[in-house]
C-alpha cells in the first residue's frame, strides 16, 4: 500500500511537468521517422536495420529523462524528509524508478510497433520487440537510477551520466537486437535473447535498488 501511494505522488509529479515525457515521446518519434530519409526509402535496408535503430533512439529517448529522477527532489530538500520517513529507501527508490518506467519506458513500448512498420519490419520482429521493449526498458530505468543518484550536486552531471549509463546499457541493446532478428529470421531458439532480457530484469531489479539506495544516502551525507 506504501508503495502504491509513494508511485501516485511520483506519478503526479511527473505529470505536473508533462512536457518531459512529451519530448522523451517526440525524440524518439521523430528521430525514427526521420531515419528512412537519411538511408533512403529501400524496403530491405530499412528492415534490417530497424532493430537496431529503434533500440539505439529508444536507449537515447530514456536518457533525456534520467537526469531529473532525484535532482529535483535533492535541489528542494524533498529527498532529505523522504529518506526520514518510517519507510526504507529502497521502497521510494523502487516507486520512482517505476514512475519513470510508465511515464517513459511504457511510452516508448507502445508506439515502437507503429515506427516499427514504418522501417518495413515483418509482423514476427514486431511481436518479438515488444515483448523485447517490455522486458528490456525496466532494467533501463533501473540501471538510468542509479547514474541518476551517482551524479547529484556533480558539475557536469549530463556528461557524466553518459559515461555511467550508456557502457551498462549495452547489454540491453544487444539482446533486444538479437530478439527482434532472431524472430524475422525465424531461427530456432527465438526465446533466448527474451530470456536473458528477463534474467537482466530480475538481476537488475535488487542490484540496481540497492546501487541507487546507497548512492542517495552518499549525495544525502556529502550534501
Amino acid at each position: 500500500m506504501a508503495v502504491i501511494q509513494l508511485i501516485h505522488r511520483e506519478m503526479k509529479l511527473v505529470l505536473r511537468q508533462e512536457t518531459d515525457t512529451f519530448l522523451v515521446l517526440g525524440f524518439f518519434m521523430l528521430t525514427v521517422m526521420l531515419f528512412p530519409f537519411g538511408v533512403g526509402p529501400e524496403p530491405q535496408m530499412l528492415e534490417r536495420m530497424s532493430a537496431g535503430v529503434l533500440w539505439v533512439m529508444a536507449l537515447l529517448a530514456t536518457l533525456l529523462s534520467l537526469d531529473r529522477l532525484f535532482q529535483n527532489d535533492y535541489e528542494d530538500g524533498s529527498l532529505d524528509l523522504l529518506a526520514l520517513v518510517p519507510r526504507p529507501l529502497t521502497v521510494i527508490v523502487l516507486s520512482k524508478v517505476i514512475a519513470h518506467w510508465l511515464t517513459t519506458g511504457l511510452p516508448l513500448t507502445v508506439v515502437s510497433p507503429f515506427l516499427a512498420k514504418l522501417l518495413q519490419m515483418q509482423t514476427e520482429g514486431v511481436t518479438a520487440l515488444v515483448i523485447a521493449m517490455a522486458l528490456g526498458t525496466p532494467t533501463l530505468s533501473l540501471i538510468g537510477a542509479v547514474g541518476a543518484a551517482l551524479i547529484l550536486g556533480a558539475r557536469h552531471g549530463n556528461i557524466l551520466l553518459l559515461l555511467i549509463i550508456l557502457p551498462l546499457y549495452i547489454p540491453v541493446l544487444v539482446f533486444g537486437v538479437a530478439a527482434v532478428e532472431v524472430a524475422s529470421l525465424g531461427l530456432e531458439g527465438q526465446q533466448a535473447p527474451l530470456l536473458i532480457l528477463a534474467a537482466l530484469l530480475c538481476a537488475t531489479l535488487p542490484l540496481c535498488s540497492l546501487a541507487t539506495t546507497a548512492a542517495l544516502r552518499q549525495a544525502l551525507d556529502s550534501g
